[in-house]
């Protein structure tokens, strides 16, 4: 990703999706005006999802999400409606592609009670306009309510509907406008340290730099949040945990936030003095993307571990697990010492989220940068649906180093500041 690139979690993720043959690649290649994904007639051209990062005014930076066919057929097939499933979770926007000629099918509807399910806003394109005999009539009507009958006479939720014909290019244009109207869900806090630092503060990001440490650049969270810093205005000091004393001995006044990696936790605990205000990259990411409410619950099951437990630990990335991996070492050695119990664990990575979480007794999440708003919040949210107990590394981490209270400090003053109580978004 370029310097100046807006990292996928960031955009507003816009999913294009509808049965086969329906013309969905064809409308999203115009959209896109490239040619992004394969076009064919042949049914179940595209098999696997086709992410395309673009400028789509005035939302801005968008993804741009082509899935398959969500009436495909066979043991295959059923793994691409899984997989068209997945992106529903991830996405802001909702574009249901439909073949004017045909009308809306059962699987249309389907998919309309997917979004409705998971809270996702839903425009409906009628493609293939061009083979209506009143087909000038139709694109020139522009976007409107849609609301009909189905097929046993029952109304059907009204949606914001559009005629278009990918084939002549015909209101590309206008669904690109419709689309851009759509507003994405406004979040809570609209940066990563809104409410925690003002202009003027100074910032101490700690970051160790060991084993695991990418070599010659920092990782997404970590550039993330000198960034969230720079754009309030706000001086950000980066140092390693074995410079910390130093770093904070050299400032000529006290920092206003340290924030560290999850890892170095108890080292820096002990170094910052008390009356400074210390937090971690994980936990600022929870409550950015609106789960860090519900994620605390899950404290009371690592409290109350029972014996043998099960737990998932789940990161939202996939990298090359090293010698000190975080999630399939230093958690279950912590774990282990402050638990006290035996207990099993098992890990997943990027979109491998497990469908039945059942199985476990808790799941400590990784703090989801890779991860869209929406998808973190699916995350909890399903957890929570099947009573499972979820939490995240920073809260884990600072429980099981008796700093649960400290980390969380700054979040609960920056709330009590702006009189009101932290909102879910989920």
């Amino acid at each position: 990703m370029g310097l100046n690139e807006t990292q996928s979690a960031e955009r507003v993720h816009i999913g294009f999706f509808g049965r086969r043959n329906v013309g969905k690649s064809s409308v999203v290649n115009a959209v896109a005006n490239q040619e992004l994904a394969v076009v064919s007639d042949v049914k179940g051209t595209t098999t696997d999802p086709v992410r395309k990062s673009m400028e789509l005014l005035p939302l801005g930076p968008v993804l741009i999400i082509d899935t398959p066919g969500f009436d495909d057929e066979g043991m295959l097939g059923q793994k691409r409606v899984e997989k068209t499933r997945q992106v529903i979770r991830e996405t802001d926007i909702a574009v249901l592609v439909a073949d004017s000629t045909e009308g809306l099918q059962d699987v249309d509807r389907q998919l309309m009670e997917e979004f409705r399910r998971n809270k996702v806003p839903c425009l409906l394109v009628l493609n293939k306009t061009d083979l209506l005999p009143d087909a000038e009539e139709k694109l020139a009507r522009g976007s409107f309510p849609w609301g009909q009958k189905d097929n046993e006479g029952n109304a059907e939720a009204e949606v914001q509907a559009i005629y278009v014909s990918a084939q002549d290019k015909k209101n590309i244009q206008e669904l690109k406008e419709a689309m851009g109207h759509m507003k994405k869900a406004a979040a809570e806090i609209s940066g990563l340290l809104d409410g925690l630092v003002t202009r003027g503060d100074t910032v101490v990001l700690v970051i160790p730099i060991d084993k695991a440490a990418p070599k010659g650049r920092l990782i997404l969270p970590e550039q993330q949040m000198v960034r969230a810093g720079l754009d309030l205005g706000a001086s950000v000091v980066v140092t390693g945990n074995d410079r910390l004393a130093d770093t904070l001995d050299s400032l000529k006044e006290p920092p206003r936030l340290v924030i560290t990696d999850s890892q170095a936790f108890k080292q820096v605990d002990a170094i910052v003095p008390d009356s400074i205000p210390m937090t971690s990259f994980s936990i600022l990411f929870a409550r950015y993307k609106g789960t860090l409410k519900r994620q605390l619950a899950g404290i009371e099951r690592l409290r109350s571990f029972p014996e043998n437990g099960r737990i998932l630990i789940s990161e939202g990335c996939t990298h090359h697990r090293q010698c000190g991996d975080i999630g399939t070492e230093k958690i279950p050695a912590l774990l282990k010492q402050y638990a006290k119990k035996p207990f099993t664990f098992e890990t997943s990575s990027g979109r491998g989220y497990p469908e039945d979480l059942t199985p476990y007794d808790l799941i400590i999440h990784c703090g989801g940068c890779m991860l869209n708003d929406k998808e973190m919040q699916y995350r909890v949210r399903h957890a929570d649906e099947q009573g499972v107990p979820i939490t995240n590394y920073g809260v884990a981490l600072a429980e099981m180093n008796g700093i649960l209270d400290r980390a969380l400090k700054p979040i609960l003053e920056a709330s009590a500041s702006a009189h009101s109580a932290p909102q879910e978004r989920a």
